[in-house]
């Protein structure tokens, strides 16, 4: 997959095939930006012609879109899995001031475009003027085909990344991961913590969130962690550890890997959430902390078994 970093003519290896286009933000990749993204992989394969993807860059500490549910590496990686072959991705500041019809114009142009797919909230132009509506009106005399793929539902409502993150804020595992299609995960660098969980006989890896990305509720979860393509049951505590630490404020998640030993430091593992245990809570003892981690790990380990 290339990735184009402006608003510019994709190079396309057959200009003449054209693209079919999905349009939207795809914060989540969740159920229904694959409608539209396997929308337009469709009709390129039975038209012909080449699979794109367009989107647009926010900064972390942008609050247009909420907050990230995936790493820009991540995102990359699973639009190319479902088959695009260029990803046009321009600064959010680079085309916020374009009128809708010189967006279209620019999208159509740029991408040589035979078909545009989007969803049934998708805006674009100046002040997100453009609707579907006017999508469709602008392109018929220019002959491009335009696709409004319906909003995907969970439970009788359309699915959004909204609903995601509310879910995973109250610890709903279930249903962020049903409407994202795929388990919750994180994949931040292991860093080094206070060693505590070696000490009780119980190592941790260490992942710190960055800047800008949704949380979901502290507190203890099922998790599995992969490691060098191999799939561990773990139980996973998010939450500021209030048995060992005053400051509420120091957030960190720490996963402990039953089974598992080896130097993970500077690594970055996958750790998928599958079930939400219990609040976080202050214990009066550190074996009663130990006892309740590897109480945790037993219950991840009966849920895969």
């Amino acid at each position: 997959m290339q990735i184009i970093s402006q608003f510019a003519p994709l190079p396309l290896a057959q200009p003449e095939k054209g693209t079919a286009v999905a349009m939207g933000y795809f914060d989540g990749i969740h159920i229904g930006h694959r409608a539209v993204i396997e929308g337009a992989v469709q009709w390129a394969k039975t038209h012909d012609a080449a699979p794109a993807v367009f989107t647009f860059r926010l900064p972390v500490e942008n609050k247009m879109k909420g907050k990230r549910l995936l790493s820009t590496e991540d995102k990359h990686a699973l639009i190319h899995s479902l088959g695009v072959e260029y990803y046009l991705t321009p600064d959010f500041e680079a085309i916020k001031a374009l009128s809708p019809e010189e967006f279209v114009r620019g999208i159509v142009e740029n991408c040589h475009a035979r078909a545009l797919f989007c969803g049934e909230n998708f805006t674009f132009g100046a002040k997100a003027a453009g609707t579907p509506e006017l999508l469709r009106t602008l392109c018929a005399p220019l002959g491009v085909e335009v696709v409004v793929v319906p909003m995907a539902q969970f439970e009788e409502k359309p699915v959004s990344s909204t609903r995601i993150r509310t879910a995973l804020e109250g610890g709903d595992i279930p249903a962020a991961n049903a409407m994202l299609g795929m388990p919750y995960a994180i994949r931040f660098a292991v860093q080094h913590g206070a060693g505590l969980g070696h000490t009780l006989g119980v190592p941790t890896i260490n992942q710190l969130y960055p800047q800008g990305f949704q949380m979901p509720r502290s507190g203890i979860y099922i998790t599995r962690t992969c490691i060098n393509g191999v799939w561990y049951p773990s139980a996973t505590g998010l939450g500021s550890r209030p048995t060992v630490n005053d400051d509420a404020t120091k957030v960190t998640c720490e996963t402990f890997i039953p089974g598992f030993s080896g130097d993970l430091y500077g690594t970055d593992p996958v750790v998928e959430f599958h079930a939400y245990l219990s609040h976080s809570k202050k214990f009066d003892t550190l074996d009663q902390l130990r006892d309740c981690i590897n109480d945790a790990a037993r219950r991840a380990q009966e849920y895969f078994a």
